[in-house]
């Protein structure tokens, strides 16, 4: 039975690029692959046919050949020599070397790079409201793992050097035949590190680190708030084998102010005001994060209006306008009276009995709302 055209098999044309062969072959790959086919000859036969078709066109020296002569070209009987199956170059590293690249394997006879990156760290910082607005300059103590000076950082004692691991020769993976696939898993002897350390340091104890605590100095912009982060670059944790250091992220947390609440640039605080003063008006002292100003209160002020204070706020630490501060003024009951003063108020009272509508709406629009209320129900 003649074969078919490699590049019919795969659905390229003959001058399409290496990328478009291999994103084809993935394609084909996917759609035969016999997880997919349980019990299907048909479908096994035309994976295999695909994978032959990727390992001779994906070979520059087999795809000329091919090119050139045909089947002939590649046939190990013929003069190309480098057919399906022969030597090294068979259908387990063609699998690994396409499939390696999309689940993160190390196919192909790869040599896997023992440099890793070190771990990011998180520090979380609290801050007084006044810190947080200001800015400041803070100093923390953060328990990290360093390189190890005494074996900069390999683990191997001072003399010596890690070894290639002869379990999988230094590729941190190794291969196992599972019937018609070969599947790769981490080494279990190096953990897919592709080296072993015999003779380990004694102060890392072979890890390459060692724990340390760590004294930085942190400046703090004025504005931040809570969930802002400050990214100190290379002050993570130390990366394995001449690996870059992670970073570290302080995280703010601004605490709770006994005066003030935040939101956003804008504060808010609430000022008692006593019942004289809101019935006849007055001045007022209003605490800001600055200084105290004064405030106005204009005559006949209800509890929970609001007074607005422009610029008192916050400056963002991005930039902008400053906020306000909203001062919520709330009306005071006096407590603690003389029977002189309860006397007084009881009169007081007495005179506004004839006079309620026009000295207090608010309290005869309710009580009219309510009877109302009642008699719709009758």
């Amino acid at each position: 039975m003649s074969k078919r055209d490699f590049y019919e098999v795969l659905g390229v044309a003959k001058d399409a690029s290496d990328r478009d062969i291999k994103k084809a072959f993935r394609r084909m790959a996917m759609k035969y692959h016999p997880d997919r086919n349980p019990d299907d000859k048909e479908a096994e036969e035309a994976f295999k046919e695909v994978n032959e078709a990727y390992e001779i066109l994906s070979d520059q020296q087999k795809k000329a050949a091919y090119d050139q002569y045909g089947h002939a070209g590649v046939d190990p009987n013929g003069m190309g020599g480098g057919g399906f199956g022969g030597g090294a170059g068979g259908f387990s590293d063609v699998f690994g070397d396409v499939f390696g690249d999309i689940f993160g394997g190390a196919g192909g006879g790869r040599r896997r790079s023992h440099v890793q990156r070190g771990a990011d760290l998180r520090y979380t910082m609290d801050l007084t409201l006044e810190e947080a607005v200001k800015g400041c300059e803070k100093t923390i103590t953060v328990p990290t793992l360093v390189g190890c000076n005494t074996c900069d950082g390999s683990g191997a004692k001072p003399g010596t050097s890690a070894k290639s691991c002869g379990t999988c020769g230094g590729v941190g993976q190794v291969r196992m035949q599972q019937g018609f696939f070969s599947v790769q898993q981490t080494c279990p002897t190096c953990h897919g590190e592709g080296q072993v350390v015999s003779d380990p340091c004694n102060d890392c104890h072979g890890q390459g680190r060692i724990e340390e605590t760590k004294k930085l100095s942190v400046k703090i912009p004025a504005g931040v708030d809570t969930g802002d982060r400050i990214r100190l670059a290379g002050e993570g944790e130390a990366g394995t084998h001449g690996g870059p250091s992670g970073d570290l992220f302080v995280q703010m947390n601004v605490r709770d102010h006994a005066i003030f609440e935040r939101d956003g640039k804008h504060l808010f605080c609430e000022v008692p005001i006593s019942f004289i003063d809101a019935a006849l008006g007055g001045e007022l002292e209003v605490p800001t994060l600055e200084s105290r100003v004064k405030l106005k209160i204009p005559a006949e002020t209800q509890t929970g209006k609001l007074f607005r204070l422009r610029g008192k706020g916050i400056k963002p630490v991005r930039g902008g306008a400053v906020g306000d501060l909203l001062v919520r003024a709330i009306v005071e009951t006096p407590v603690n009276l003389s029977s002189r003063q309860k006397e007084l108020l009881r009169e007081f009272e007495s005179a506004m009995d004839d006079s309620q509508q026009h000295h207090a709406p608010k309290k005869t629009g309710f009580f009219d709302s309510v009877k109302k209320f009642f008699e719709d129900m009758t």
